[in-house]
């Protein structure tokens, strides 16, 4: 593969092929080809030979050969070869590690797309121990999907004719990284979609001792502050976009609640996650942790330094 594709990770549960499904709905959308893996340890159920009398467990509790394995992902290469007929699609089966096959992948990758029903959920070998540090190490930009994922979903009869919801960016303006930015411009333009740009911060609470808590002139300034800083970090992205119609929405509170809120009607959800330069470690941030559990879209990690 010469240039960067869409990769979905599948392992025949609903989260992945949700996820796959929405990968190819990306590619088409990019102008990508499409790459289904599948990837398991060679004494994994997911490829261990039938055993006499019968057949492998998975780990979502069913049973599966390695011909079964094979078999899930030319009936889902099939199947999205069917529904978009436009995009071009392949196919890999790989024997290692799971979590270091897929973090491979990414270098080739121009998003991963992952199914997970939730990040601590059992069920599904992508959910938990493989997507988590999957989404930590990565060093491309990870799309995570959960069942029940559809194109109309995407769509929910947004204003202006558009097909897609709008894309949903959490902006921290003390880090406000181009990677981060660019990603939901583009994805935003991809889908010729409205980009709304959630800044929270937070007010000084009452019982500070400081004149921001007692004068609420203070609260109103900084609020003023916040807005004026955010409109001004937006300008020249608006400008190399101008296709793109930016709501601003700078709020008190936590982000990732407003996020959350957000994503009931947004097609995607795009949070960063800074780069670290431990080799292991699961750590994503907060506010991409809580929005990782809790978004009702799709949700985009990108990494940044």
């Amino acid at each position: 593969m010469s240039r960067r594709t869409v990769i979905a990770a599948v392992d025949g549960s609903a989260e992945s092929l949700a996820a796959a499904a929405w990968a190819a709905r990306e590619a088409r959308l990019r102008g990508l080809p499409l790459h289904i893996l599948q990837a398991g340890q060679d004494r994994s159920p997911l490829f261990s030979p039938a055993p006499p009398g019968g057949v492998g467990p998975t780990p979502d509790g069913t049973t599966m050969t390695r011909h079964g394995a094979e078999r899930v992902l030319a009936v889902t290469a099939d199947r999205l070869g069917e529904g978009y007929p436009d995009v071009d699609v392949s196919v890999e089966q790989v024997i290692g590690r799971p979590v270091e096959v897929l973090l491979s992948a990414t270098e080739r990758a121009e998003v991963l797309v992952m199914g997970s029903r939730g990040l601590g959920a059992l069920g599904g070998f992508l959910a938990g121990s493989v997507s988590t540090p999957v989404i930590a190490r990565a060093e491309r930009p990870v799309v995570v999907v959960r069942p029940g994922e559809r194109v109309e979903d995407e769509a929910g009869g947004s204003a202006a004719g558009r097909q897609y919801l709008d894309v949903v960016l959490g902006l921290d303006l003390s880090r406000p990284c181009d990677e981060l930015i660019s990603y939901a411009f583009e994805a935003a333009t991809a889908r010729a979609a409205g980009l709304r740009v959630v800044h929270g911060w937070t007010a000084p609470a009452v019982f500070d001792h400081g004149p921001a808590a007692a004068d609420p002139g203070h609260r109103v300034a900084r609020g003023l502050r916040e807005a004026s800083a955010l409109t001004d970090v937006l300008r020249p992205w608006r400008g190399t976009f101008p296709q793109v119609e930016v709501t601003e929405q700078c709020v008190v509170g936590r982000a990732a609640h407003h996020l959350v809120d957000a994503s009931a009607d947004a097609s995607l959800v795009v949070v960063g996650r800074r780069k670290r330069r431990a080799p292991f470690g699961t750590h994503v941030g907060p506010v991409t942790h809580a929005v990782l559990h809790h978004a009702a879209s799709p949700v985009a990690v990108v990494p940044h330094l």
